[in-house]
């Protein structure tokens, strides 16, 4: 089974304060951690994927280390396609292939992409990427991103899956914070989003 997330931030610690782009509420940096690795290692699999859409770890000033964010991964299930988010830096996907191992089921941990991935679903295709993308006139076609944190942007072709994002209010099944969707979640934020959005235009 495939799933989504975006925007970890691992280690970042000035989002414990009180601030609107990214509100999370711990004691400290280590509960958060641990929570993002709970609600993954519930849901995932070892033989499943997870689209990682960037922003794996973040401590500002104080860069983590290539080997801090490899132990981190290295806790959660499964395999993970890694898309390059603004503060994932080259030398740590560079580690992460060098250090890359091979799971039970003979696949390796670690995939990676630059800009994103397109993969289908339930006839539907998900363009996966870091930064929203606008896509004008689609039929059938939901870009996946992060980057925004608590903030959506205002079409429903736009969802944004990462750990704060609002849009996680549409699902009827209220999920541990921080865990990965699944594709059947990101269809139902979707229509959702959608119906609310006109509703929004109507008034």
């Amino acid at each position: 089974m495939n799933y989504f997330i975006a925007d970890t931030h691992f280690y970042h610690y000035q989002l414990l304060q009180p601030n609107n782009f990214a509100p999370r509420h711990f004691g400290n940096v280590d509960e958060m951690n641990q929570a993002m690795i709970d609600a993954w290692n519930s849901r995932v699999d070892e033989n499943d994927r997870v689209y990682h859409l960037g922003d794996i770890s973040m401590r500002p000033q104080n860069t983590p280390t290539d080997e801090e964010t490899y132990d981190m991964l290295r806790q959660l299930n499964g395999h993970m396609t890694l898309i390059k988010g603004n503060h994932d830096y080259r030398s740590l996907f560079k580690f992460l292939d060098k250090h890359n191992e091979t799971l039970s089921d003979g696949k390796k941990r670690f995939e990676f992409e630059d800009v994103g991935a397109l993969l289908k679903f339930d006839h539907h295709q998900f363009y996966c990427t870091h930064y929203p993308l606008l896509l004008g006139k689609v039929e059938k076609i939901i870009n996946l991103h992060g980057h925004i944190h608590h903030y959506a942007v205002p079409i429903p072709e736009n969802i944004n899956v990462g750990v704060d994002a609002p849009e996680r209010d549409y699902l009827s099944e209220d999920l541990p914070w921080g865990s990965p969707l699944r594709g059947e979640e990101i269809l139902e934020m979707y229509d959702k989003k959608k119906q609310d959005l006109a509703r929004l235009q109507r008034k």
